[in-house]
């Protein structure tokens, strides 16, 4: 991975050792919130990842203990016209199709909230670890939303296409014990 490519992140943290790039999305303040700056950053990192051939697996995280990914931020979002949100939404969907599609594998570590594009975010990772505090949904409805980021399609074939219309249509948030039970994430580990 380039300095360059690292020098350009500015809400995302990445750290190489021992052949594992260590992805951190850093918007403590906004609970990690995706905006236009974080996809960006993410693609950067992903494709950095993707191209350098020392890096044989990548862990991605949320800073600190509260949050994964807490979703989009509502705060830009709610600025956009119509127009500007399904453009949003088309440049989120590549963003994770990059993840999704880096050629090695990629570890979600959830840590705290994983709502909305968050748990779209850790859906195109390839596996799912989450802390014993973590806390799942796709709450957009509650927005008069849906989902935008792919994370219908992947949360279907993962869970089943029942529970995902639940999850989907109701809001409702699961833990990390009923998320490993339907096989979202694959374990559930002590916090930190």
């Amino acid at each position: 991975m380039t300095a360059a490519a690292l020098d350009s992140l500015r809400n995302v943290r990445c750290e190489v050792r021992e052949g594992v790039a260590f992805v951190t999305v850093s918007r403590p303040a906004a609970m990690n919130a995706l905006n236009d700056a974080t996809h960006d950053d993410l693609k950067t990192a992903f494709e950095a990842i993707r191209d350098d051939a020392t890096i044989q697996a990548a862990v991605l995280t949320g800073e600190g203990e509260k949050a994964f990914v807490a979703g989009a931020d509502i705060t830009e979002l709610a600025a956009m016209t119509p127009i500007q949100a399904k453009a949003a939404s088309a440049k989120g969907q590549g963003v994770f199709g990059t993840i999704e599609r880096c050629g090695k594998p990629v570890v979600a570590a959830i840590n705290g909230f994983a709502l909305g594009g968050g748990l779209e975010l850790a859906l195109a990772c390839h596996v799912r670890l989450a802390s014993e505090t973590a806390r799942m949904g796709l709450p957009e409805v509650t927005l008069g939303l849906i989902p935008g980021y792919g994370g219908t399609q992947r949360l279907a074939r993962l869970i089943g296409m029942g529970r995902a219309l639940a999850l989907t249509l109701t809001g409702d948030m699961i833990d990390a014990a009923t998320a490993e039970r339907y096989g979202l994430v694959h374990a559930v580990l002590p916090a930190g």
